[in-house]
């Protein structure tokens, strides 16, 4: 005797689908009817730690952002941000959003320092170190100045 194939029609399956997932409703038959070109999982390419924290310092408007390559200089990092608050909530509020966007990327804060005054916040991020700062703060330990020479200058210390 032969067996009988259990067969469902279209509204069937529309029906499941909107019990599974409700925004999927009515969606069956377009999407039974995508076929992907390539098997293979298309995955998005992990952003770089400057693209992220130059990003989130973007994102919270801060001043005068600078990178600065300290690669020859230190063993400590291989880049160096320098960058400014309006007020000490601004600069504190800044570096907690380089924190925030960081560890959502997937990059672990080693240590973050000068939280409570905020008049300077550095946050150690192991290849990178951002320095979070007020105008006045900044102007006066000059980190530009004493972090920021040319490749002619680093030519003539090798």
């Amino acid at each position: 005797m032969p067996v009988k194939k259990k067969t469902t029609n279209n509204k069937t399956k529309d029906r499941n689908a909107a019990a599974v997932n409700p925004q999927a409703a009515g969606k069956a038959k377009a999407a039974g009817k995508l076929k992907p070109a390539d098997n293979r999982r298309v995955t998005k390419a992990k952003p770089s730690l400057k693209t992220v924290v130059i990003e989130a310092l973007d994102d919270m408007k801060a001043l005068e952002v600078k990178v600065l390559d300290v690669r020859g200089l230190t063993d400590i990092a291989d880049f160096m941000v320098i960058a400014s608050g309006t007020s000490d909530r601004h600069v504190r509020s800044v570096a907690q959003r380089v924190v925030e966007r960081t560890k959502e990327a997937g990059f672990r804060p080693h240590g973050v320092e000068g939280q409570q005054d905020s008049d300077w916040v550095l946050i150690d991020l192991s290849e990178m170190i951002v320095h979070v700062m007020l105008p006045r703060v900044r102007e006066f330990y000059g980190l530009e100045k004493l972090w920021d020479i040319t490749a002619a200058q680093r030519a003539v210390r090798a």
